[in-house]
């Protein structure tokens, strides 16, 4: 559905108030607005990779980039920093993030290659943005922190760190916004690839993006298996969530980034946005960041 294709597209919210799709792209340094009505992309350029983007209650989004936290206004496209972290890591940046049942804004940090291939390892961590913008420290010695979204009952916060091939659930405080005891729920399978974004149905089951698997798989948390699979015309897809006016239809970022040009030539599709109809389940609506 959106052909203007990305680098590193991620992160889509289904903004209900401008029927529109809100989604980043990494490696372009920008945030950008989809309509389906008209079909134009509206963008924000900012100053540093961002990795995530949330809604505001107050309107604009809250978005996590570079290793800050900050507002984006998107009438004046002024970007607010609100707090700065992991000065010490000049590698690091932000990567994917969501707002919880509470308004609080979740996003985590990854190290960036410094060659291909090259990562320095467990360099990330797991940040909470409280809505008074204090900000607590949820995991350490993370890869990529990546995919995550809470259970319809608030007890359960899952996430996704990307180099484990894993999705593991933690208990979690709805009151406090702590995550505690991990467990793992689901590996992936080597077809599947890497686990990247994720989100979560209206039956409570899990839908996570496979990059280099071209596919999102669903899965049952209560089982730890895997129900279903959507194969996707391109193999890098990124993130999903689902929107629309009945929140039925289910959107899909992917990136060329990481394609050599060779493998580019014959994937035509790579870095668009696809929507996914006919699943028989819905979503539920995005939360506000509480500020």
């Amino acid at each position: 559905v959106v052909k203007e294709k990305n680098r590193m597209g991620e992160c889509p919210v289904w903004e209900e108030r401008e029927s529109a799709l809100v989604y980043v792209d990494i490696n372009s340094q920008k945030v950008c607005r989809w309509s389906p009505l008209t079909n134009e992309v509206q963008s924000v350029f900012v100053d540093a990779r961002v990795g995530s983007v949330a809604l505001r209650q107050c309107g604009g989004y809250v978005i996590a980039l570079g290793t800050r936290f900050a507002f984006l206004d998107w009438d004046t496209k002024a970007v607010t920093t609100i707090l700065e972290l992991e000065q010490d890591k000049p590698s690091n940046r932000f990567n994917d993030g969501k707002v919880d049942p509470k308004g609080r804004f979740f996003a985590g940090t990854m190290a960036e290659e410094t060659a291909p291939g090259v990562r320095a390892r467990q360099q990330g961590a797991l940040y909470t943005l409280f809505p008074n913008h204090s900000v607590i420290k949820q995991l350490d010695q993370v890869d990529i922190s990546n995919g995550l979204d809470w259970s319809l009952d608030h007890r359960t916060f899952f996430h996704i760190d990307s180099l484990a091939y894993a999705v593991h659930a933690f208990s979690y405080d709805v009151h406090t916004g702590k995550i505690a005891c991990p467990k793992l729920l689901y590996h992936l399978e080597k077809e599947e690839q890497m686990p990247d974004g994720m989100c979560i149905d209206a039956e409570g089951k899990l839908w996570v993006a496979c990059i280099d698997g071209g596919r999102v798989i669903r899965i049952d948390p209560e089982t730890g298996k895997r129900i279903q699979t959507v194969r996707l015309p391109t193999p890098r897809i990124t993130s999903c969530c689902f929107g629309g006016k009945d929140y039925s239809e289910m959107y899909v970022t992917s990136a060329y980034d990481g394609l050599d040009e060779t493998t580019l030539a014959k994937e035509p599709h790579a870095g668009e946005i696809f929507k996914i109809t006919g699943l028989g389940v819905k979503g539920i609506p995005q939360n506000f960041y509480a500020a």
